[in-house]
């Protein structure tokens, strides 16, 4: 069985023209252009009022949108559950509004936007601005919008302006942890003995070590706790939008944009860390731009390098200084300039 659920919502909104003579908010005055052409020239009165200078031109909008949820229900192989839902389409929203008030182009881009749930903990969020007008060149040559909707002309409702998402993912010491737990979890559930006194005495040990901030923490075999917490984030994101303007088509020639970054951190000691963040260009698939920081904990100094290996501004950076306030004076700094990788022609 599948459901569609739509949720249609109209509003209106409207204002006058403040800058009229009638409500006293604004003035005018004449002053001679560039040409030797007198012009008049409307000024606001209270320029640096609490609550700001109402705008100017009147409005009367009406705004409509249109909401839709896509849901399917299936049998469910548990037995116990009998049926379960299954979400096609979360949210499928378009929006426009038409405004009474203005001499031309009363209606606004059309705005969309739709969220699916792939699978559990993971969402896609894409939102996409529509045209509905076409295009035309001024007497300069600049392509400007006019009062001509695309439908009337054969070329659809609206065409695509901009759209665009992204995506992130984070992976650390339990990613992969995770899942094997619950696999053991759930292959041994109910199955696992009890510890016995002297792994309970162990484990009680180890969290009043723990507690006590100890140096050296042991495992219940008496060895040393070895630990390298780490984390490496991933963020690829894709846009799509106007690019340069086609005469022959009199319409905007689309442009796609990539971008794709890296984030990372590791602590191989409790003193030492190491992080680092990265992107990469499409365009020239290289990467554009890298950092890396070191950090060290020298007990009564710190340490701090970080370096720029590659690209056109390649420099580093050293510092180690006493921790105490009182004699942060005392420390060296040792630093390249950012021009150092700027090849001069």
């Amino acid at each position: 069985m599948i459901r569609h659920v739509m949720t249609p919502s109209i509003s209106f909104s409207g204002s006058p023209d403040f800058s009229s003579p009638f409500f006293g908010y604004y003035g005018q005055y004449a002053y001679t252009d560039s040409r030797g052409v007198e012009q008049m020239r409307k000024y606001s009165r209270f320029p640096n009022a609490l609550f700001g200078v109402p705008g100017q031109g009147k409005s009367g909008t009406i705004s409509y949108s249109l909401a839709n949820n896509l849901e399917m229900k299936v049998v469910s192989e548990d037995d116990s559950i009998g049926e379960k839902k299954i979400s096609l389409i979360e949210n499928l929203n378009v929006m426009q509004s038409y405004n009474f008030a203005a001499d031309s182009l009363r209606f606004s881009d059309i705005s969309t936007s739709i969220l699916l749930r792939i699978t559990k903990g993971f969402n896609l969020n894409l939102s996409a601005t529509w045209d509905p007008y076409t295009y035309a060149l001024n007497s300069a040559g600049t392509p400007v919008k006019v009062d001509r909707l695309r439908i009337s002309c054969g070329k659809g409702i609206g065409r695509l302006m901009r759209t665009g998402t992204s995506f992130s993912y984070t992976f650390n010491n339990d990613t992969f942890k995770r899942k094997k737990r619950d696999n053991e979890n759930g292959n041994n559930s109910g199955n696992n003995p009890p510890p016995s006194g002297a792994e309970y005495q162990q484990e009680q040990d180890d969290r009043a070590a723990d507690a006590a901030g100890g140096d050296v923490q042991l495992n219940s075999d008496g060895y040393a706790k070895w630990t390298v917490p780490w984390s490496l984030t991933v963020n690829y994101s894709i846009n799509y939008g106007y690019g340069a303007f086609n005469k022959e088509k009199m319409e905007f020639d689309g442009r796609v944009t990539q971008n794709l970054s890296f984030s990372g951190n590791i602590r191989p000691t409790p003193n030492w860390n190491f992080s680092f963040s990265a992107s990469y260009n499409f365009d020239t698939h290289k990467l554009a731009y890298m950092n890396c920081n070191i950090s060290r904990d020298l007990h009564c100094f710190s340490m701090r390098a970080s370096f720029v290996p590659v690209g056109p501004y390649k420099s580093y950076n050293f510092h180690i200084a006493v921790k105490s306030a009182m004699l942060s004076d005392l420390k060296y700094d040792k630093r390249s300039s950012l021009s150092n990788g700027v090849d001069w022609y």
